[in-house]
């Protein structure tokens, strides 16, 4: 019987299998998926998650960036990072990376799907491996969390969703850009000298191109490049879920909840609330996950949450680029927070 059995190799899943290994577990991964698997984000990595990274020992080549800029219509805001730079990284680049990281460290990644959990007091089964706990790592809409009754409904208004489609052509920022409509927002990151990812967020229907017109400025900067990758989504969003722990089941990454994209944190928040489930299953201490998990999310949560909110108020949607063009410094102490 292994210590710990993480089901999922997305970045969650292997930065939890990592850090275990680390720690002294014996661990091992359960994973459909040939790698490198791609996902619909924004591929922008915080300064704070690099460091992490880098201290876990996995290597990563992308584009630097400095900041954030907020843009509408009529005003532009910057906010530059003060801890150091955040790197824009293709996602099959990152799960590579972390693949060969786990691979450096022997640990299985066993070609399956979870599918029946059974657990006792002492073990959980899954996939046909019994270890003593089990991280869930399956991702925004996981199985698991489903299985186990930890899913909560959504309202009917939570449906925004994600596409993210790739350019060939010269970045023409060192910030990460984020334009702003009634339509929703449009992330444009760079993750090579020559090439952009672009992530629209939206509550309406509509494919890539169709949303793409609510960003006139956008499009005039993209001109004529080429299309490199297809249209990939992801979505809705929100992920209400009633607790992250059920017997010897850990819920991380997406499938612990998800709140949105808004501030582009799903990684960086990742990283840091798996260390604290390595944490509890070196203690032992299955039960002490959950307030962990808060504790090490609440600010990241309540931020995007309060930007999410008035994002959906009619009233408010408008006024929040302005209002950050008015107030820089207050701008600029939110994003280094989140940063």
């Amino acid at each position: 019987m292994i210590d710990l059995l993480v089901a999922g190799a997305g970045p969650a899943g292997a930065a939890t299998a990592i850090r275990a290994a680390l720690a002294g577990l014996s661990v091992a991964v359960v994973e459909p998926r040939s790698t490198p698997i791609d996902k619909a984000c924004g591929e922008g990595i915080a300064c704070s998650a690099v460091s992490y990274l880098d201290r876990l020992g996995v290597s990563l080549e992308g584009r630097p960036f400095y900041g954030i800029r907020y843009l509408d219509a009529r005003h532009v805001v910057d906010a530059r990072f003060r801890a150091g730079p955040g790197l824009g990284v293709r996602r099959t680049v990152l799960q590579q990376a972390l693949s060969d990281r786990l691979a450096a460290l022997e640990i299985p990644v066993v070609s399956s799907r979870v599918e029946t959990i059974t657990q006792n007091t002492s073990s959980v089964t899954a996939a046909g491996i019994t270890a003593r706990y089990l991280a869930a790592a399956d991702g925004l809409h996981s199985p698991i969390r489903r299985q186990l009754g930890l899913s909560q409904p959504r309202e009917p208004a939570e449906v925004r969703r994600g596409l993210r489609r790739h350019y060939s052509i010269a970045a023409w920022s060192e910030l990460v850009e984020v334009y702003w409509s009634a339509l929703g927002e449009a992330y444009v990151t760079p993750v090579a000298d020559d090439l952009v990812g672009v992530a629209i967020l939206t509550s309406e229907r509509g494919s890539f191109d169709e949303h793409l017109e609510a960003f006139p400025a956008l499009k005039r900067r993209l001109g004529a490049a080429t299309e490199a990758t297809s249209v990939l989504g992801a979505g809705p969003l929100r992920q209400r879920v009633r607790g992250r722990v059920s017997g010897r089941v850990l819920l991380v990454g997406d499938a612990a909840g998800y709140v949105d994209a808004l501030t582009g944190e799903g990684i960086a928040v990742a990283l840091r609330t798996s260390a604290e489930l390595v944490r509890c299953v070196s203690q032992d201490r299955p039960e002490a996950y959950e307030a962990a998990w808060r504790r090490v999310s609440w600010e990241c949560r309540l931020l995007t949450g309060s930007l999410l909110w008035a994002r959906n108020r009619s009233l408010l949607a408008p006024r929040i680029v302005p209002a950050a063009a008015r107030l820089p410094g207050v701008f600029g102490v939110i994003v280094n927070r989140l940063a």
